[in-house]
């Protein structure tokens, strides 16, 4: 027979003060609790495992630009080492939030209709928790005859750069952004 005594766990005292109180950062939270974001994490070789998660992130994006009328392809390839490149020709994210569209979560162009009528994504949250889980991630926009180029290592930027474009307009109107992640 169980006695109550028994069932009596001790436990040591646990100091809960100001010190356990933290803010993380919103790349910091992904990378802490990926699972809010893209459930599991695993390693591809599951249909439920988040890499495809974050693909569809990428992907829905350019649909949104083609629901839009404002692409006309989408180019996505995997590389043997696992980064993946998806390309769309749409209109460009604005290269003047180019940093925070791609890192600071809630930051997006679809809370109302005025850039786009239709939308897949509208949570402001799947781009970033692409670049906060991804080893290496890029981003590319096209727009108005530069390209401005930022790099990121597992959510923190490394490099931000614009270069001027010698192509024509014409070519220029149907380029927009590569995204990578590995």
């Amino acid at each position: 027979m169980i006695e109550e005594n028994d069932l009596l766990i001790t436990t040591a005292q646990v100091e809960y003060t100001d010190e356990n109180i933290r803010h993380l950062s919103d790349m910091e939270h992904v990378r802490t609790r990926p699972g809010m974001y893209i459930g599991k994490l695993g390693d591809g070789s599951h249909p439920e495992d988040g890499i495809y998660v974050l693909l569809k992130e990428v992907i829905d994006n350019s649909i949104d630009e083609f629901k839009m009328q404002s692409g006309k392809r989408i180019e996505i390839e995997i590389e043997d080492n696992l980064m993946v490149s998806i390309r769309d020709y749409g209109r460009g994210i604005p290269q003047g939030k180019l940093i925070e569209a791609v890192s600071v979560l809630n930051t997006g162009g679809k809370y109302d209709s005025k850039a786009f009528k239709k939308s897949v994504g509208l949570n402001g949250v799947g781009i970033k928790a692409v670049n906060a889980l991804s080893s290496r991630f890029e981003v590319r926009s096209y727009r108005d005859g530069k390209v401005r180029i930022a790099d990121f290592v597992k959510g923190e930027l490394r490099s931000d750069r614009q270069k001027i474009l010698k192509n024509s307009m014409v070519l220029l109107s149907f380029l927009n952004q590569i995204i990578r992640f590995s």
